[in-house]
């Protein structure tokens, strides 16, 4: 990477907080994993101290004196990046106490195990508590922050740089018009089309099998690793060099976690693909979730449920599970995997119906924060909310209010980003085969090189260099939009249903 002096000065002092927030990384990655329960609360100090820390050293004096040092780099460069970063990270930092951090980071850490207890006993009740901390703290973070217009948009922009509340609005309502009339023509249909799917699969084989994919995409294993946890995620330890992903196995269904598995390497592709010169440095890392959640969706979706990625990949899950498989044909089980029904688990839902599970969540953090909904009111308002947007209403709350652990972590503004991902993992897509037309052959055949390059030097390597709607514009040639991505849905599922 190539720094001037005085960058290199400052990117030299940053590198302390980049190794404390790595530390703090293995110790979540560890709580989801294997860490005993009754070690909570010492790891909830342990992070309450890092995050205090690290935030101690981002927000400094010296860290202001080496920015001002830094001055305004020559643009495009990398050192006008570094500063450019550093310095709206320097000043949200600024802006927030050391207390606020401490204990957004202690009330998180003592919040996730006890949504996993919840959750496994239906009792929304005993995480309330919990919520409401979290809450209180999500809404004098914002007040601290500041914001223009919407107390949301202060925390949307942690998750998605430059994104704000009226912003979204619109494109949530052009997808909702969008799709709605596809909802109902499947809902029509009124078939069941999953029955290939469930069954008795070995959870050793489903990970060979799922494995064997990662590996096909590109995920290298010698910079990473898969283990479970209850709800998937990839996290990365201060660069390419150590990205781990994680997946979680259900004996009676397969697809819970074979596309569990290519959703989170597709993040691990995108974390292992960052320019290495960028680790320890604020150029480190996946530019927005909106983009991360890109590449996630694109692998999981655009690529691992089409027709030319099973064309090579089927004959072998068959050789895997042939009880299962042994007298399904392929075109079965293409329209198993990518049949459509308004469904009560978000990340087990269909690409038609998954927006609306997004806009839910969405209005419901937006009534939290506002204030016009209150924590223990959440069980019923989300149930209604599943009424008006997809005709159904959970069973409980563990399938319904309590299914994510995003509010439990403090990830108020992360779902939208969800969405930016599906628009923009197809604007994308589009934007490879225009330049590489021959990539669906290439997928008939398991090979995702040319895939992988592409996304390496249009997405990958840039890291934070770039803001998420110029890294877009360059990548594809305009900004991000939602046009090919509902052209999308109407060709693939008109396809499939018949409309």
């Amino acid at each position: 990477m190539n720094l001037d002096k005085q960058t290199r000065a400052l990117v030299d002092h940053l590198a302390a907080a980049s190794d404390l927030d790595s530390a703090a990384s293995v110790l979540h990655w560890d709580q989801q994993t294997y860490m005993p329960p009754e070690g909570v609360a010492a790891r909830a100090e342990a992070l309450a101290t890092l995050s205090r820390l690290s935030h101690g050293i981002t927000a400094s004096d010296e860290t202001a004196r080496l920015l001002d040092a830094a001055g305004a780099p020559e643009p495009g460069s990398d050192s006008e990046a570094v500063v450019r970063v550093a310095r709206r990270e320097h000043e949200r930092a600024t802006k927030l106490p050391s207390r606020l951090v401490s204990e957004i980071s202690r009330a998180t850490t003592l919040a996730e195990p006890a949504w996993r207890r919840a959750r496994a006993d239906h009792d929304f009740g005993s995480l309330v508590p919990h919520l409401q901390k979290i809450l209180d703290l999500q809404r004098e973070t914002a007040e601290h922050l500041g914001y223009k217009d919407h107390p949301y948009d202060a925390l949307l922009d942690r998750y998605e740089p430059g994104a704000t509340k009226s912003r979204l609005e619109p494109m949530f309502e052009e997808l909702k018009r969008g799709t709605t009339e596809m909802v109902r023509a499947v809902s029509a249909a009124a078939e069941d089309r999953t029955a290939p799917l469930r069954g008795a699969f070995d959870e050793a084989r489903q990970e060979a099998f799922g494995k064997s994919i990662a590996s096909a995409f590109g995920y290298d294993w010698g910079r990473g690793r898969q283990d479970r946890a209850p709800h998937p995620f990839c996290i990365n330890f201060g660069g390419p060099g150590d990205v781990r992903i994680t997946t979680r196995f259900d004996p009676d269904r397969l697809s819970p976690a074979l596309f569990a598995t290519l959703h989170e390497a597709g993040h691990a592709l995108y974390e292992q693909g960052v320019d290495p010169a960028y680790s320890r440095t604020p150029l480190s890392g996946g530019v927005s979730l909106g983009i991360h959640e890109s590449q996630s969706r694109l692998w999981e979706n655009v690529v691992g449920r089409s027709r030319p990625f099973w064309a090579h990949f089927y004959p072998r899950l068959q050789d895997a599970f042939p009880d299962a498989f042994g007298g399904t044909s392929a075109e079965d089980f293409y329209r198993a995997i990518n049949a459509a029904s308004p469904s009560e688990i978000r990340v087990e839902a269909d690409e038609l119906t998954y927006n609306l599970h997004v806009v839910l969540r969405f209005e419901l953090e937006v009534a939290l924060i506002e204030g016009s909904l209150a924590v223990p009111d959440l069980p019923g308002a989300w149930n209604a909310k599943m009424q008006e947007h997809l005709g159904i209403t959970p069973k409980d709350d563990a399938r319904g209010v309590l299914q994510d652990d995003h509010w439990a972590i403090g990830f108020f503004g992360y779902f939208p980003t969800y969405t930016l991902g599906n628009v923009l993992s197809v604007q994308l897509f589009e934007a490879a085969l225009k330049e590489h037309p021959g990539i669906p052959s290439e997928m008939e055949r398991g090979e995702f090189a040319t895939l992988l390059a592409w996304l390496r030097e249009n997405v990958h390597r840039h890291g934070k260099k770039h803001d998420p709607d110029t890294l877009v514009q360059n990548a594809t040639g305009r900004p991000p939009d939602t046009t090919p991505y509902l052209r999308y849905l109407r060709e693939k599922f008109g396809e499939l249903y018949g409309f």
